[in-house]
């Protein structure tokens, strides 16, 4: 679990919305090749490694890229207009600082705010719709024009990174940006570890598989191995109508786009019973994986999902020390 949480931490350190993941998939590709496993880098982007073992191949998929922002326009108050990446909420990112990256190597710090966001000056503050004609970032830059911010180097298609806020309280809880899908990400890295450490001759070939555009949809869209089953690891849903706490490892039986695999879930199901693991079996209405992407794509696999409760999805969320956990166990349970 401090191996986990060490690799969570410094992965929400790297900026990587979807199309901008370029350092963290280096990052996640150095870890692994350095545990000592056949690791590459697809043409896509996504990081591949083979764990080992032979006979009925799975994939244990996650995904590294995160909601953000990109210039969709240079204000004439020099200000920038963004457009959204994945499902990012305008309203979940104002009064949060940022960075913007340009193309051409060049960082800029600043805030996203409310237009006219001084609720002295503006009595409409609390009636203002929170959308993203309506907010803006504002750089920490001299620059009253969009003459002044183009000479920044800033242009239309740079990427807009928000930062993460990464915490863990003594009490166990963690509390972050991006824990969709980064702790997943790092749940991943220890199981590899694990297996690295303790020379584990594994009982069927795995692989696993770090995706870079499951928030736009297309991440597992070309597994680059034959496989039997993909078991996705992504956040587990907590709120209104659901079971799961921030506490258990959620089982998905559905989401937006269908059921899921009927054999895989249940022997998720039976073993989480079966090893006394804090569980919740859920639907998810508002959702879809990498595993849906990969049956989207043609794939005849059979697809499952599991994750840590997660409250607050795609706004600051928190999770569990207790639920990533359960999640870690079930993974191995379900490998052996």
């Amino acid at each position: 679990m401090k191996y986990i949480l060490e690799q969570f931490k410094k992965l929400t350190a790297i900026n990587s919305p979807s199309g901008f993941t370029q350092e963290a998939a280096k990052y996640t590709h150095k870890q692994l090749e350095d545990m000592g496993f056949k690791t590459w880098i697809t043409k896509k982007g996504c990081v591949a490694a083979d764990l080992g073992g032979s006979g009925n191949p799975i994939v244990l998929a996650a995904h590294i890229d995160t909601l953000g922002g990109m210039v969709a326009e240079i204000k004439g108050n020099g200000r920038l207009r963004i457009t959204r990446i994945g499902g990012l909420q305008a309203n979940n990112i104002e009064t949060e600082n940022c960075k913007v990256f340009t193309r051409f190597g060049k960082v800029y710090d600043g805030c996203c705010q409310l237009v006219n966001a001084s609720s002295h000056v503006n009595a409409d503050y609390a009636k203002t719709c929170r959308d993203f004609d309506n907010v803006e970032i504002l750089l920490d830059e001299i620059s009253d024009s969009k003459e002044q911010t183009k000479k920044l180097g800033i242009s239309v298609g740079d990427f807009v990174c928000f930062d993460p806020r990464t915490v863990v309280t003594e009490s166990g809880y963690v509390k972050s940006r991006f824990i969709d899908d980064k702790m997943s990400v790092a749940i991943l890295l220890g199981y590899a570890k694990h297996v690295a450490d303790n020379v584990i001759n594994l009982p069927r070939k795995v692989y696993l598989y770090i995706t870079v555009y499951e928030e736009v949809g297309h991440g597992c869209s070309n597994l680059p191995f034959e496989a039997d089953e993909i078991l996705c690891v992504d956040m587990g849903c907590v709120g209104n109508g659901l079971e799961c706490t921030e506490r258990k490892v959620s089982i998905c039986a559905k989401d937006s786009h269908g059921p899921y695999n009927y054999d895989m879930t249940t022997k998720l199901i039976r073993l989480a019973k079966e090893n006394k693991l804090d569980y919740a079996v859920d639907i998810y209405p508002y959702y879809g994986s990498d595993g849906d992407a990969a049956l989207d794509a043609g794939k005849d696999i059979r697809h499952g999902l599991i994750g840590s409760g997660v409250y607050a999805s795609h706004g600051y969320e928190r999770t569990h020390i207790d639920g990533i956990k359960n999640t870690y166990e079930l993974i191995n349970k379900y490998i052996d």
